[in-house]
């Protein structure tokens, strides 16, 4: 069985208030062509198709339209699309009834028939254009862990997403008599995954064991972390395929969809696609300079290259106030457009450089003096009094509430 694994899509992110529908619909048309090159037996979507989970009406449309263009590119193909953290799992499921008359299965939540849980849902059969079975796809869409349901009343409530997890695989083993290939589609952390450039302060997703998969799929096509990779130790048969564009400037390696061949008892053949952003995230320069310099370089960047562009500062206080508007003010006229500055604190010489202290020496040092210290550490200057004294409030407070206890 040949599959296309694609996740993260993030329709309808916008990137400092600049609009992206442009590089996002460049996106399809790549994944229509590659599907149209590739002819896959199945698509996997694994979760955050949207960036918003009320996504604007021009959004769906494109996701809609580029769609059915991927169906058009390979009408025999079946497409499997699971809910993210970021999407809403009822508006992502509310066309799933028409989704079907085009070989697209939608999967947004658990879906529950009284007390019975209804599995069959997540189960979805890979047929050619000749009706001849070639696998079974498992769609799992993003739960939390403390949501997924009960199935019994033996299992403990920390242990009930590895549960339903292998539950799926028991039923697909059961219909399995010819052993075809079996693909498991997930939206979460694993744990050991390389977290590169990715955010979890928005949607952050608790990490979970490898071994929590449960056992009895061929291939994991796992959606959420935006750098592609496959999971130590998993014998390349767990893969997050990334996002296929930039979501952050640290978001700074290829972007990619994968196709996977899988055949027999054999570890999967996998080949990254990758896709281009006709409109890049780039960091001017790569390594900190000056602000003088910095600008500089905006001011001569090319005049007709795309691209979003932070600028990569080294500061000794703070930056100047008009420093936003100047950077501004350097790209009017060009294709690029300025996004923010970031900034880097230069590095203290060895002389300025925090002394190593013992144990025993912090622990005869008062809460304040850490603090400081600290700060030194982090900031490269001393704290104000300000901050000082609003420091020794809160230790005091917190003196007051141990005694009382």
């Amino acid at each position: 069985m040949k599959i296309l694994h694609t996740s993260d899509w993030h329709l309808g992110h916008t990137l400092y208030n600049y609009d992206r529908s442009r590089e996002q619909q460049a996106f399809l048309k790549q994944l229509t062509r590659i599907v149209a090159e590739e002819m896959p037996d199945a698509m996997v979507v694994s979760g955050d198709i949207y960036h918003y989970s009320t996504p604007s009406a021009s959004t769906q449309k494109m996701y809609t339209d580029g769609m059915l263009e991927i169906h058009r590119a390979c009408p025999q193909m079946t497409i499997v699309v699971t809910a993210g953290n970021h999407d809403s799992s009822s508006k992502l499921e509310i066309d799933s009834s028409l989704w079907n008359h085009f070989g697209v299965k939608v999967v947004g939540n658990i879906e529950r028939n009284q007390e019975e849980v209804n599995l069959e849902k997540h189960i979805v059969e890979v047929r050619n254009d000749r009706g001849i079975l070639k696998g079974y796809i498992i769609a799992i869409p993003h739960v939390y862990p403390q949501n997924f349901p009960i199935l019994d009343t033996e299992t403990p409530r920390e242990e009930r997403q590895a549960r339903f997890f292998q539950a799926l695989q028991d039923e697909v083993e059961k219909m399995n008599a010819e052993r075809l290939p079996v693909v498991l589609m997930a939206h979460l952390s694993i744990e050991g995954s390389d977290q590169t450039g990715h955010d979890d302060t928005v949607g952050g997703i608790e990490y979970v064991p490898i071994s929590a998969m449960g056992g009895g799929y061929d291939y994991l096509a796992l959606g959420h972390i935006h750098c592609p990779q496959n999971i130590k130790g998993s014998r390349s048969c767990a893969r997050y395929c990334g996002a296929p564009l930039s979501v952050s400037f640290d978001e700074t390696y290829p972007h990619s969809v994968s196709i996977v061949e899988i055949q027999g008892e054999k570890a999967p053949q996998i080949k990254t696609i990758e896709i281009e952003n006709p409109m890049p995230l780039i960091t001017l320069p790569k390594e900190a300079v000056d602000f003088e310099e910095a600008i500089k370089l905006l001011e001569e960047y090319p005049d007709d290259k795309p691209a979003y562009i932070r600028l990569n500062v080294l500061i000794k206080d703070y930056l100047a106030p008009d420093c936003n508007e100047r950077a501004s003010s350097a790209v009017k006229g060009k294709n690029c457009k300025f996004c923010y500055i970031k900034p880097n604190r230069e590095k203290r010489t060895s002389e300025d450089e925090t002394k190593h202290i013992s144990i025993q020496e912090m622990q005869e040092m008062s809460p304040l003096e850490i603090a400081k210290l600290y700060f030194q550490e982090a900031e490269g200057e001393e704290m104000d009094e300000e901050l000082c004294e609003l420091m020794n409030s809160v230790v005091q407070k917190v003196k007051e509430k141990s005694i009382l206890h």
